[in-house]
């Protein structure tokens, strides 16, 4: 296994809720776990991703939800639209509904569709679809 040079974990209050939510319904696969740790290493189309339920071996200061305020995670999929519709499925409200975006760096604009969702705990990830640059 690869692992990427930047791989952030999430300090989650109920393991298995954060399980169901980033497996079951994103698609994230376990890559490998400690389960007597609720420890979880996932991956997501080349995205890599550690949740681990709060043990206070991370702790630097009161949680509190929504968790990871101040920061968004992107992920790059191949087809937002699947994503969105497994959320509506499960019922889980989007943060910022499905949009094409464009960014500009330097000379060149990026093109995305994306949308927001938060995770269980209140962390808040954006889901985009590259769609190409002008």
């Amino acid at each position: 296994m690869i692992f990427n040079k930047l791989i952030p974990e999430l300090s989650v209050t109920d393991i298995q809720k954060s399980l169901h939510f980033y497996t079951e319904t994103i698609g994230f696969t376990v890559e490998y776990s400690r389960p007597e740790e609720k420890f979880y290493f996932l991956s997501l189309e080349g995205s890599q991703l550690m949740v681990e339920e709060i043990n206070n071996h991370w702790w630097t200061g009161e949680l509190e939800s929504p968790f990871g305020r101040g920061l968004n995670f992107q992920i790059e999929v191949s087809d937002v639209s699947v994503l969105v519709e497994r959320l509506d499925e499960e019922g889980i409200a989007l943060f910022r509904p499905l949009k094409e975006s464009w960014y500009r760096g330097e000379d060149t604009e990026f093109g995305q569709i994306e949308f927001l969702v938060q995770d269980p705990d209140g962390y808040l990830l954006r889901f985009i679809q590259d769609i190409g640059e002008r």
